[in-house]
Parts: C-alpha cells; sequence; structure tokens
C-alpha cells in the first residue's frame, strides 16, 4: 500500500463546442447520430451484478420527435430483479468501501474523460435520439455536465476527506468519513443525462454501493451510461440498473432493512410520497436513511421598470423555451412592468415567431420535441385551459401536432390574475405565463410572486438599479435556492453554481457541490491518547 497524500487533478469546466454549422464537431456528430439513427434496434439488458439481464417483456425506446421510430427495446424487470441488485449491491459493498479512495478516484476519473472523449458522439447522439434535445443543449449536458460531475465530484470527495478536527497536547484526534451502511436507491428523470449519471455515482464515490432506476424515457442514453461505468472500471455490483416501474422498486427497496439512502430528482408529488413509505418503514431500517431530493419548480423572471426591454425578452425566449421547457429550471412565470411590456411584447415576439421547430438532427431548429404523449397532453391541456379562459390571452404559439412527433409551438400566455392557473402549477412544457403589474408597485409583486408558488427552485431579477436587485435578493431570499441577477434564471454550471431549491422544490442539497457529497457519508470521531492517565483522581481534588 502507498503511504502518501494524494493530490486529484484540479477540476476544470469541460469546454463546450459551440457546434457551429460545417465545423468538423458538428459533422462527427450528426454522423454518429445517422449510424445510431440507420442501425438495428438495441436491446437494453439491466445491470446487476456481473449479469446483463434480460427478461420475456420488452418495451419500445422511440424517439419523441419521430415516434414510430423504435430505437431499440429495454427489458421490464421484476420484483425478484430488484431483489437480486440489491444482493448484488450488498455483496459488493464491503470490497468497494475497503477500496483506498484514490483508487475510486482514479475509477471515475477515466469515466469523465470517457465521456467527453471516445464516448463524446455516442452520449450526445443518444440523448438527441431518445430524449429531443438540439445538439448545443444535448452538448452542454450529456458531454459536459456528466464529465463535471464526476470530475468536481472526484476533487469535493478530496477536500472532503482532508477535512480533520484539531488535536489538543498528547491526542491525536481524526475524523474518518465512512460509507453509509445500506446501499443507495438512485431514481433519476429523463430530462438531463447528466443527471442520471450523477445521482447513482456520487454516492458510489464514496464508497457507497447503489441500486439505479432511470426513467423510462432516459434508458437509451443511460445504457450508454453503463457501458461508460464499465469501461472505466467500476467493479460489478457497485452500481445496478434495473428498469420496472416505480411499484415494483417500493414494494422491495423501502421495506429492506439495508436501505440507507434516497437519492433523487422528479416531481414533486412522487417525492413526497416516497418520503412518507420511507417514514412508514422507519423502524425496519439499520440506519435513518438519508432523503436527497430535487423535485419541481415554477420559475420566475422577475423584471424592474429600470430594465432593458431586449434583455428581459432574451432571457424569456432562452428561459422558457430552450430544451421546450423540460427542465425544473425553466421559466414558466415573469413580472413586467407596464412601462416596458410594450417594447418587451414587441420583441419576445420576434424572437420566438424565428424559432424554428423539428428533429434535432437539422441543426437550425432551436425547438424540437416534448419527451413523450403523457407530456404533451398534459401540456396542451394547459394550453387550452387559457385558450378558454377570459383572464388570460395566447400572444404566441398556442398550437400542438403529435401525428409525427410530440411538437409543441413555444406559447406565451398573458393574464391579467396573477393567481391564474399557469402561473401557479408546474407545466414542464414549453410555456410561460406573463402577468403586467403596475411600474409602482415593484415591491408589491414580489410579495405576490413569493406567496404563489409552493416552490422554490430557481429565479432571477432583472434590472438596472442597485437598490432594486438588493431589495429582490432580500425579498425574495427564500423564494429560489438559485438566484439569477439579469440573467435567465436556468444553466447553472457545476463548480459555479451549486444547484438546488427548497420549499416544494427539494432538500436543496446542491448537487454540483461537496454539501451534496456529505450526504452520502457517515463520520465516526476516533481519539487517541497517548500517555493515558494512570490516577482517576483530578487535580481540583487535592
Amino acid at each position: 500500500m502507498a503511504n502518501a497524500h494524494f493530490k486529484v487533478p484540479k477540476a476544470v469546466n469541460e469546454p463546450v463546442n459551440s457546434y457551429e454549422p460545417n465545423s468538423d464537431a458538428v459533422k462527427s456528430l450528426l454522423g454518429k447520430y445517422k449510424e445510431m439513427n440507420d442501425q438495428e434496434p438495441i436491446e437494453v439488458p439491466m445491470y446487476i451484478g456481473s449479469k446483463e439481464v434480460t427478461t420475456e417483456n420488452k418495451k419500445p425506446l422511440t424517439s419523441p420527435h419521430d415516434h414510430q421510430k423504435v430505437l431499440g427495446h429495454y427489458n421490464y424487470g421484476e420484483k425478484k430483479h430488484v431483489e437480486e441488485a440489491i444482493a448484488a449491491a450488498m455483496n459488493a459493498k464491503e470490497k468497494w468501501a475497503n477500496l483506498p479512495w484514490e483508487e475510486r478516484a482514479s475509477i471515475f476519473l477515466k469515466a469523465a474523460d470517457l465521456i467527453s472523449g471516445p464516448y463524446r458522439d455516442k452520449i450526445n447522439a443518444a440523448t438527441m435520439l431518445g430524449q429531443s434535445k438540439n445538439v448545443y443543449q444535448t452538448e452542454i449536458d450529456a458531454a459536459c455536465e456528466t464529465a463535471d460531475f464526476f470530475r468536481f465530484n472526484v476533487q469535493y470527495m478530496s477536500e472532503l476527506y482532508e477535512e480533520q478536527p484539531e488535536s489538543s497536547p498528547g491526542v491525536w484526534n481524526r475524523l474518518e468519513w465512512r460509507p453509509l451502511e445500506g446501499f443507495v436507491l438512485a431514481i433519476t428523470p429523463f430530462n438531463f443525462t447528466a443527471i442520471a449519471a450523477n445521482l447513482p455515482s456520487a454516492p458510489a464515490m464514496l464508497g457507497n454501493v447503489v441500486v439505479w432506476k432511470p426513467a423510462e424515457s432516459q434508458i437509451y442514453s443511460a445504457n450508454v451510461i453503463m457501458e461508460v461505468f464499465k469501461e472505466a472500471g467500476v467493479p460489478a455490483g457497485v452500481i445496478n440498473m434495473v428498469t420496472t416501474g416505480g411499484s415494483n422498486i417500493g414494494d422491495v427497496v423501502f421495506k429492506h432493512k439495508d436501505f440507507t439512502g434516497l437519492h433523487f430528482t422528479g416531481s414533486t408529488g412522487v417525492f413526497r410520497s416516497l418520503w412518507k413509505t420511507i417514514a412508514n418503514n422507519i423502524e425496519n431500517y439499520k440506519s435513518y436513511p438519508r432523503i436527497v431530493g430535487e423535485t419541481g419548480g415554477k420559475d420566475f423572471i422577475m423584471v424592474h421598470p429600470s430594465a432593458k426591454a431586449l434583455e428581459v425578452a432574451t432571457a424569456i425566449a432562452r428561459g422558457a423555451f430552450e430544451f421546450q421547457g423540460q427542465k425544473c429550471s425553466a421559466a414558466s412565470r415573469a413580472y413586467i412592468p407596464n412601462n416596458l411590456w410594450e417594447d418587451v411584447k414587441t420583441q419576445v415576439l420576434e424572437q420566438v415567431n424565428s424559432f424554428k421547430i423539428g428533429s434535432p438532427e437539422d441543426t437550425t431548429n432551436f425547438v424540437t420535441a416534448v419527451i413523450n404523449e403523457k407530456a404533451f397532453d398534459s401540456i396542451a391541456e394547459y394550453i387550452d385551459y387559457a385558450k378558454e379562459s377570459k383572464d388570460a390571452e395566447i400572444i404566441a404559439g398556442g398550437n400542438y401536432d403529435k401525428s409525427e412527433g410530440y411538437f409543441i409551438d413555444p406559447t406565451i400566455i398573458v393574464t391579467t390574475d396573477p393567481k391564474f392557473k399557469t402561473m401557479v402549477e408546474e407545466i414542464f412544457g414549453p410555456v410561460i405565463t406573463i402577468y403586467v403589474y403596475d411600474e409602482d408597485k415593484f415591491e408589491d409583486t414580489m410579495t405576490l410572486l413569493d406567496e404563489t408558488s409552493e416552490y422554490a427552485l430557481t429565479g432571477s431579477i432583472i434590472s438596472q438599479d442597485r437598490y432594486a436587485i438588493n431589495l429582490a435578493l432580500e425579498k425574495l431570499r427564500d423564494s429560489a435556492g438559485n438566484f439569477y441577477i439579469n440573467d435567465k434564471p436556468t444553466g447553472a454550471v457545476v463548480g459555479q453554481q451549486p444547484f438546488g431549491g427548497a420549499r416544494g422544490s427539494g432538500t436543496n442539497d446542491k448537487a454540483g457541490a461537496k454539501l451534496n457529497l456529505l450526504r452520502w457519508v457517515s463520520a465516526r470521531t476516533i481519539k487517541e491518547t497517548f500517555v493515558p492517565p494512570t490516577d482517576y483522581r483530578y487535580p481540583f481534588m487535592g
């Protein structure tokens, strides 16, 4: 064994390809996209221990922008497969936990280089095909943010292990950062490939073992993540991927004595239900489980009368409609003063009406399809509600068509009711609702904003007045876990803006920060006395 304090390479954010027309990068990516689109449908197994498990129940994986296109099939598991995954994880636990931390670090640093190097086109193409992201949104997410999570988490792990207590004369105090006693369940969403990679890998990096359930609509790119984990050297059983229904997962995992943590990104309703289930089984567990969740959002743009109209319009166009608004951070409500409204309206309509919509293979398309029919139908219901309401007007979009793909036009609703349904409820699609307020009621409108939604994930203030910015920071202190000044409320970068919110938006454990890693370790204090006392009497006794 080596006796040294190892320094890991300093984490640096992965450079983002701009994919300019006819560049080598875009030609390479589109070549991989075509290759994967044209290949025979693949079969995605479950990864349980050292086995790639298949079942008789095959379910199709399709492209949202071309829902008749079958990319492959995944194997739908049963409760027994969840049980097998837990057993495989627990069998791997002792050896993995005892592996020196620098060896675990090396594995995930290699995974980062694989993602940003030889797997870059494959992970990006898989995300474009299976999740309908345009080339730039895909690059930011699948390649760059995934690599960033791996590299920065290794750095944070190193920093965490270096944190040690003070020692008094004659005593050596040490702090040991143990993995949790059991297995962690990771449940990941469809909308970010990077989240799907981070939620199982962050606990694993700290020596934990994981059962991972990806979203059905992200399994195509999840399979590439598992390929990267295997090539990087993640041992069998450390991260087990099971593809089955939530009830099959819950009925087994939350009754198991070795369940020790939940790493979750998804809907607020599901997270609350899981928390209740865990609480109802609390006496069954060896330890109190760690519960980490990032859930919904009703994210805002608050505009001060001093703002510049073009900056507001661009923040809306990008913040609300990139990746079809399918980001938990997407701008879905805006408060605009009446002195700016006409200028903002003119400029945002000019931008939104210039959007091209279609397949991500055409790099001139800004907007593509929403993820599936269920999402399409839900978003369409909100649009129809606005169409039929006397309190709202649709000034852009409002149309939708699922004949070939799940396409919804970017939609802007203007309402006279600040508590209108689409101002309050999470839609998770390309829809933003605007409330025009009296320019003299800036502070009152911020109070209204704060009281409108149960969520508190992201938000922004756009203003040229520094006093107004400072007031917004104070008034909206609890309204958003990620707050932006003169910007859209999306685009958090690992290592720069740790991500997460509170209230109905989650536990605010900040993915992309050391705070998140602290949730996956259990500290043990060790005190060693070099010369132990030999008499019970203290000096005060005389």
